[in-house]
């Protein structure tokens, strides 16, 4: 979460706008929204605006890394502003609710590839799939066919 997301604008030599500073509030009031969220929040706090405009914003935001983008399999992408410290997500394959997991050793990458082929790794991205404590078990979880 942004303190001061003006500040945190100027500081990436960007405008400090309405649109922007309203798509941080979102992010920052709702962690892991999908766009069609943000676009919702953003309007009910400044009025009309297009989407593409909301979808350049998020991009914009992100590639300054003041946001984050993650991309489930099978879900939309999701943004937070929870930046810059290689923590890993949890996410129920019942409802799609999504909650951070800290980085199990603390540091980048926090995990070692079996072999780096070379590369030198400097994150890991780790989604934990599983069922929140809100929703019924899968049959796999029960252990039905």
């Amino acid at each position: 979460m942004l303190s001061d997301p003006a500040t945190a604008l100027r500081a990436q030599g960007i405008y400090v706008t309405a649109q922007r500073l309203a798509v941080l509030r979102a992010i920052d009031a709702q962690p892991h929204a999908a766009a069609d969220t943000v676009i919702r929040s953003v309007r009910d706090e400044i009025g009309a605006v297009s989407r593409q405009s909301v979808y350049d914003t998020l991009n914009t935001l992100t590639d300054l890394g003041l946001l984050r983008r993650i991309q489930p399999m099978g879900s939309p992408a999701r943004y937070e502003s929870r930046t810059g410290d290689n923590h890993h997500h949890l996410i129920c394959r019942a409802c799609g609710r999504v909650e951070d997991v800290d980085c199990v050793v603390g540091m980048r990458p926090c995990l070692t590839a079996s072999d780096d082929h070379g590369f030198t790794i400097d994150e890991a991205e780790v989604i934990f799939w599983g069922t929140c404590p809100d929703c019924p078990p899968t049959d796999q979880q029960r252990g039905e066919p």
